[in-house]
């Protein structure tokens, strides 16, 4: 557990000398965990989760301030321009910090005015299929989609999305052409594919779990790179052919540029103890999200991987939001 001696201040700072922030403690007033999405979704669960988690773990206010609007640009924006002192984080998803700078012109450059803090969770992604739809199996669906008569078409979300964008590089990797017939938000796409208007939907793990569990919807692939604890039963893409097909719907948490390195540590190993504490991981799994921490270090690899792979996919399927 980390406590209010892990996260004290470094050194004491001279009389009348104007300390660095490497130097600091986090400030005394609360630390702010910016959201760039509405309250009530999966990502706003976890970082309550995380705030409530690391309040009692620090002794310190974490607070969650949910900053909407402009694709989640808003909120990324409020802290590329935060001071760097460790009261203003980052609650952000993949969509956020390595789909949409492929789609839109922000105010502000992903690179360079963020740090990583490091990994926390991932929500599992899931293709179904109408419970009445004849394929069975991925295979099935693959050979029915190739032919050149069929009529199959896929629920979309929102252009852009990761849901979108993860059909669009399983079609991509499948060599297959599917329209799509798009709603507005994950929950109309799925009920659209329950009542049958379209058979196919790639959704979020927390949006379809209870659907595949009644049986009004089949599961036939979990876009992660190993089987979904959650969903144990349910094959990977890459375990069915599709190795290509790997969408991790990661959540992590960031800092403003300019971050001291000391801080970024404090932050990641409170986080990180906060995720992995067992009440976290039983809440966590309640909204379909599992732990996945990743470390400071690891983050560039990951970030530069994550873009590149995601400009390469919206280029190559000449995805455009409207």
């Amino acid at each position: 557990m980390i406590t209010r001696r892990h996260l004290a201040g470094l050194v004491a700072l001279p009389a009348l000398a104007r300390p660095s922030l490497a130097q600091e403690q986090w400030p005394s007033r609360p630390v702010t965990l910016v959201v760039p999405w509405a309250a009530g979704g999966s990502t706003d669960a976890v970082a309550r989760i995380l705030a409530q988690r690391l309040s009692q773990d620090t002794g310190r206010s974490f607070v969650v301030d949910n900053r909407t609007g402009a694709n989640g640009t808003i909120g990324f924006n409020s802290v590329a321009r935060a001071r760097p002192d460790g009261a203003t984080l980052l609650v952000s998803t993949v969509s956020t910090y390595a789909m949409a700078p492929w789609l839109y012109q922000l105010p502000y450059d992903n690179e360079r005015d963020f740090v990583g803090i490091g990994l926390l969770a991932a929500m599992p992604i899931i293709m179904v299929v109408n419970k009445d739809f004849p394929a069975r199996t991925l295979a099935e669906f693959v050979e029915m989609a190739r032919r050149p008569d069929h009529r199959i078409t896929y629920a979309n979300s929102g252009i852009g999305s990761s849901t979108h964008l993860a059909t669009e590089l399983f079609l991509q990797e499948a060599r297959l052409t599917i329209p799509d017939v798009g709603y507005r938000g994950g929950a109309p796409a799925v009920q659209a594919v329950i009542a049958n208007e379209t058979p196919m939907v790639f959704q979020a793990a927390s949006g379809i779990l209870p659907h595949i569990q009644a049986g009004t919807l089949r599961a036939l692939g979990v876009t992660s790179r190993e089987r979904s604890p959650l969903v144990p039963e349910i094959p990977t893409f890459a375990e069915q052919g599709f190795p290509g097909a790997v969408v991790e719907e990661q959540i992590a948490l960031q800092g403003p540029a300019g971050l001291p390195p000391e801080i970024i540590r404090r932050a990641h190993e409170a986080a990180r103890a906060a995720i992995e504490a067992q009440d976290t991981r039983q809440r966590l799994a309640t909204l379909a999200v599992v732990p996945a921490v990743g470390s400071p270090d690891e983050w560039p690899t990951y970030f530069a991987a994550e873009n590149a792979k995601w400009r390469d996919v919206i280029r190559a399927r000449n995805i455009r939001v409207q």
